[in-house]
């Protein structure tokens, strides 16, 4: 008979007494079909990466307790629109309805402006994952979202493809030398990078800013879990791209994913606590309180957030230097996006603050990349520049799977056979990240045609996530 999950169990594995530990007991009880060991190691990652399960449907409750300590007060309530402003969904028939649930919800908020929904848009926590809105004067900290300024980031070098194939195993020691996955993960002494973002004077604007320096500084040029990754694959041209001077051919590239680490993750949680504290709305849209931007608190958080987001580019830069350094290589392009984060934009002709959580920046002439799963290509994009859609486009596949949904539907022997069956090396990784728990990218990209044009398709061939046991030898 299987032994059942207890509060010692959890004890050891990291969670404290409290409310959160009675919680976690009673979330480990749903969890009775999983093997102990692996329904264990699925509650820690809980805990070390909550932000990656508030849209999964068994462990949001819990993820959402570990983040966030008080609902927003039930008077003074602020009232909603009446009727929602319209907004247009872009591969509609793909999204989920919760994702259109809560974006019909933050669509009668009383500084809603206008929104869109990306074709990889799923259930989020606030604002749905691939959800754009914009607003008037008002900053929403769920809106952003917890991952502050996540990004891609490609390097593209002058090595061909031909090169990279029978030299995978030097590309994999490099990739293992200088990358570091996972919470609380950072360096330490000499390993710790240099980058002129820790001498950002911002970082004294206020206490928690300066409290968090130290922790920031150790864990620069490091990444996230969940779906963050580090990668090595190759990139096609069809043709010459005359904007970034690269001729028709295959060429070896570097792709990261993360964002702003603990760094970002406790701004997050600290103005979302105040904005519901300030903005007391009605229950189902309490996770959308906003800050005035002509508040201290609204001008605080916009200085901490775009804080976090130099702080996320800064790491993925630190990352690309030393692999890039490694190898040896001329760099024929960079490029960089970023979603979970804010903007001052102009829209009709009035500012507005464009909250873009999970979704590219896709103006006019606006370089991006859009990736697939660890198995799916990619692809590097040319934004259009379309008002409907808020100059955005998608971030990525999306999931069509939640975390907990995946790791009980899907095998590690079915995990191993599509990653051979694309000739793709796996370091890290757990089975919520497994390539069918994500739509598929053509279907994202076939769906959102209108707001981006295809400038180059990127194959992953050598991934890089958070150890989930793997061995990295």
């Amino acid at each position: 008979m299987k032994r059942a999950i207890n509060g010692n169990d959890l004890l050891s594995i990291g969670y404290k007494p409290g409310t959160i530990l009675g919680l976690a007991i009673k979330t480990a009880s749903k969890l009775k079909d999983l093997p102990f060991n692996e329904a264990t190691a699925l509650l820690k990652k809980v805990k070390d990466y909550p932000e990656n399960f508030l849209d999964d449907e068994i462990m949001e409750p819990l993820a959402a307790a570990m983040i966030e300590a008080a609902n927003a007060p039930a008077d003074e309530v602020i009232e909603l629109r009446n009727k929602m402003i319209a907004y247009t969904q872009y591969g509609e028939k793909y999204i989920e309805e919760g994702a259109t649930k809560q974006m019909d919800i933050a669509m009668k908020l009383p500084v809603a402006v206008a929104g869109a929904l990306m074709p990889d848009a799923h259930q989020g926590y606030g604002l749905p994952i691939g959800g754009v809105l914009a607003t008037h004067n008002a900053i929403i900290p769920y809106g952003v979202g917890v991952d502050i300024g996540c990004r891609m980031a490609l390097t593209i070098f002058d090595i061909p493809d031909n090169h990279f194939y029978g030299n995978e195993a030097y590309y994999k020691r490099e990739l293992i030398a200088h990358t570091k996955f996972g919470a609380g993960h950072g360096f330490h002494g000499r390993e710790k990078a240099d980058h002129s973002v820790i001498d950002n004077p911002d970082f004294n604007a206020n206490p928690l800013l300066k409290q968090l320096k130290d922790k920031a500084y150790s864990q620069l040029g490091s990444s996230g879990g969940g779906n963050h990754f580090v990668e090595w694959g190759i990139i096609e041209f069809e043709q010459k791209d005359e904007f970034l001077n690269i001729n028709k051919g295959k060429y070896l590239a570097l792709l990261s994913h993360s964002g702003s680490r603990g760094f970002g993750a406790t701004i997050a949680g600290y103005y979302t606590k105040l904005a519901k504290e300030i903005c007391k709305l009605p229950q189902e849209a309490a996770n959308l309180a906003y800050l005035d931007m002509n508040s201290s608190e609204g001008q605080e958080y916009w200085l901490a957030m775009n804080l976090a987001g130099d702080y996320a580019s800064a790491c993925h830069e630190v990352i690309h230097d030393k692999l890039s350094k490694a190898v040896g290589a001329t760099i024929l392009a960079k490029v960089e996006n970023h979603h979970n984060f804010a903007w001052k934009e102009l829209y009709q002709g009035q500012e507005v603050i464009v909250h873009r959580k999970g979704a590219t920046p896709a103006g006019k002439g606006i370089m991006g990349i859009i990736p697939g799963s660890m198995t799916a290509p990619g692809f590097l994009v040319r934004g259009k520049g379309v008002e409907t859609a808020i100059n955005s486009a998608a971030h990525g596949a999306g999931r069509q799977m939640s975390r907990s949904k995946a790791i009980k539907s899907i095998s590690k022997d079915e995990m191993r056979k599509v990653l051979q069956d694309h000739n793709v090396m796996l370091i890290g990784a757990g089975l919520d990240e497994a390539p069918m728990a994500y739509k598929d990218i053509n279907m994202v990209m076939n769906a959102q045609q209108e707001l981006v044009d295809i400038i180059a398709k990127f194959s992953p061939k050598i991934v890089r996530m958070a150890d989930d046991g793997s061995r990295e030898d």
